[in-house]
């Protein structure tokens, strides 16, 4: 409680601060020391003192200070470690602070690999950029920032905004240079960019003149198009659909490895995960599409306008998320865009039973702010009409541009173009913890393959074997969406096994990879009859299916496992789903072979360790635990996994690892293991051992 009372005293204070202090402009000098994990740099804010304070309050989280001037004179001033607090030497009107700091950011700012694989990127979301960049955690706060970046200059630096120049950085013999990063207009804090990585780009222009520019690791160039499939196309709908031109003068994306999310907005420049640079057999499996529409909208929700408190937040990520699918159908057409509000539907109702909080409370979950605040904007839509709707955004996001809303800004603007009962609304699907999923089919079943899939399982109980056969035979064969074929291929399991495999030999057919994908989901036990069939799933533009089709065809036909290993030697997949499959199976089936084994063991370590990603150590880690090949390596990179940024990953190693050391033969290993790792690894396995004594 008491807690609380100081953060709720905190932000009333930055509330009054708004009111009598408008900062402006901040121009910074950042130096970011991959080596030492720290950044420096050299800050210079305007401001309006519009009625006197007596103290004006700036967020900074463990950063050091030094030559604090205010209209360039030196003043006194107070660190508390969270915070700048500046008491003098200010007036009302117009004013500069000009300051030097040194930081060593324990989160938002992250160093990440090593060598030329190194990247340093950071993440705001909410509120954290003050552990990096002396700045403002009240959204309502809002500030042109213009960054200049010095680095390496074997690197490529971007931040928000235009960049103005490239400079060698002085002296000349210097191997660094300076990006120099302008914005035109104002946002808030935890928009505030920053990623240097080893990066190719490439760009186009929009009907509309934007320049858009797309990043990838060097090593990723031939994944430039799979990756950015249909963003221009994207971009292009966005604009038309909300009726806004995009607000600001460029737009760019970088993916970096290991990011704690799926992608961020930050303005100008959105950062998003390594795991979705794909290939073009990749983009059938796991595609930016969605997260680039996302991230994208957002530039409009959430950075042009935002919420003015947390409780709003389903303006932002609701919107972002109703547009992304809007963009969805613009590509895949009516029948995905109306499937995918059917499966959210259904995955809300689902959630009724443990998420009891609605949508405007701060405390609601992802998946309210998310997909329920996405099902309120499509239930306004559908009831106000496409072109009343159209036209209550573009009022709302022109009338509040560059300043913070409430949801009842925005609902006051659809009140004024059409009749609509606002009042119940949100009551109804903002204030009512409840998902009404009756009501929410009935917005759904006029999409022909939605009502064929929800009337699909009403009358399949009823029908005798035959009947059920006769049915699954005509529709897989029909042209009905692949989504009702494949809950045919998963239906097929109350069928006899002659039965079953006819209709599953239909779903191949088909060569929908989504339903064939289906066929090697459903089939654990393959009949020899049917191993022809199924081994062309091998072949599949999908690396889940292969993967699902190697170890099921390995698990049934013993005589052909040296075979299937040999087949998938050279194989990769998505985030290396192939390569880490072979190798488990060389492991299993190399127990005659102990060399092969052994190579097959060493070769999985390596996927456990650095420059790999998360994504392939955890698996690598996962599977050697199993198979109970644990060494030294492996009790390693589980210790470095611990002290990781992903909080996923560290969950993991902490369970695994206190499950180990509470083993004698295993909890000797660590101790003995300690005189080969740094302090900072010893430390780590002392906690463990200090925990579980």
């Amino acid at each position: 409680m008491k807690y609380f009372f100081i953060l709720f005293f905190t932000f009333s204070l930055f509330a009054q601060q708004t009111k009598k202090v408008d900062f402006i402009q901040c121009d910074a000098l950042v130096q970011p020391n991959f080596l030492e994990k720290t950044i420096k740099g050299e800050v210079t804010y305007t401001f309006e003192v519009l009625s006197m304070i007596d103290t004006i309050r700036m967020d900074a989280i463990r950063i050091n200070f030094k030559d604090v001037s205010i209209n360039n004179n030196e003043v006194a001033y107070k660190n508390s470690d969270k915070e700048l607090l500046l008491f003098e030497g200010f007036t009302k009107g117009n004013n500069t602070l000009s300051f030097s700091y040194e930081a060593k950011p324990k989160q938002t700012l992250y160093f990440t690999g090593a060598g030329e694989d190194l990247q340093i990127w950071t993440q705001g979301q909410g509120k954290n950029t003050s552990y990096w960049l002396p700045s403002f955690d009240d959204v309502n706060e809002k500030v042109i920032f213009n960054l200049t970046v010095e680095f390496d200059k074997a690197f490529e630096v971007l931040s928000n905004g235009i960049l103005t120049s490239i400079g060698e950085y002085p002296p000349l013999s210097s191997s660094n240079k300076v990006w120099e990063y302008k914005m035109q207009k104002p946002m808030s804090s935890y928009l505030v960019m920053l990623a240097i990585g080893n990066f190719e780009k490439q760009t186009t222009r929009t009907k509309s003149g934007t320049t858009l520019e797309f990043y990838l690791d060097k090593k990723d160039v031939s994944k430039f198009e799979p990756t950015f499939r249909y963003s221009k196309q994207i971009f292009e709908f966005l604009e038309k659909e909300i009726g806004v031109k995009y607000p600001w003068e460029v737009y760019r994306q970088v993916p970096v490895r290991d990011f704690l999310y799926a992608g961020m907005e930050n303005t100008t420049s959105t950062i998003f995960s390594q795991d979705f640079v794909v290939d073009s057999i990749g983009f059938n499996d796991k595609n930016y599409l969605n997260v680039n529409a996302h991230e994208l909208a957002h530039q409009w929700f959430g950075d042009l306008i935002t919420a003015k408190e947390s409780k709003h937040h389903w303006l932002q990520e609701g919107f972002a998320t109703y547009y992304a699918l809007l963009a969805e159908k613009n590509v895949f057409g009516d029948d995905y865009f109306y499937n995918q509000l059917y499966q959210s539907a259904l995955e809300l109702k689902q959630a009724n039973s443990y998420d009891s909080i609605p949508i405007l409370n701060e405390k609601a979950s992802s998946l309210t702010f998310y997909k329920k605040g996405a099902w309120a904007l499509h239930v306004l839509r559908m009831n106000v009409g496409e072109k009343n709707f159209q036209k209550a955004v573009q009022n709302y996001l022109k009338k509040y541009a560059f300043q913070n809303v409430t949801t009842d800004d925005f609902l006051a603007e659809i009140q004024k173009v059409s009749n609509y009962d606002v009042v119940s609304f949100k009551k109804n699907w903002l204030e009512n913890s409840v998902f009404n999923l009756e009501e929410a089919i009935g917005y759904l079943v006029q999409n022909e393959s939605v009502n064929q899939l929800v009337e699909f399982g009403k009358t399949n109980k009823h029908l005798s074997n035959e009947a059920l056969f006769d049915k699954f035979n005509t529709m897989i064969q029909s042209k009905v969406y692949y989504t009702v074929k494949q809950e045919i291929v998963y239906e097929t399991q109350n069928l006899t096994e002659a039965q079953q495999l006819d209709i599953l030999k239909l779903a191949l057919a088909t060569n929908d990879t989504k339903v064939r994908q289906a066929v090697a989901e459903v089939l654990s036990r393959i009949p020899f009859s049917f191993k022809n069939d199924f081994v062309t799933l091998l072949n599949d533009a999908s690396y889940i299916t292969k993967e699902i089709a190697l170890f099921r065809l390995w698990t049934n036909f013993e005589a052909d496992r040296d075979r299937l290993v040999a087949l998938s030697k050279d194989w990769t997949g998505l985030n290396y789903n192939l390569k880490l499959a072979h190798l488990t199976l060389a492991i299993v089936g190399s127990n005659d072979n102990p060399v092969a084994r052994e190579k097959a063991v060493h070769e999985l370590e390596t996927y456990t360790q650095l420059p790999y990603e998360v994504s392939v150590r955890e698996p690598a880690l996962e599977t050697l635990i199993k198979l109970g090949k644990i060494s030294d390596t492996v009790l390693e990179e589980l210790i470095n996994a611990s002290l990781h940024h992903k909080w996923q990953f560290v969950k993991f190693a902490k369970d695994n690892i206190r499950v180990l050391i509470s083993n004698e033969e295993f909890r000797e290993k660590f101790i003995l293991l300690k005189d080969k790792l740094n302090e900072t690894q010893k430390e780590r396995i002392n906690y463990f051992l200090k925990e579980t004594a």
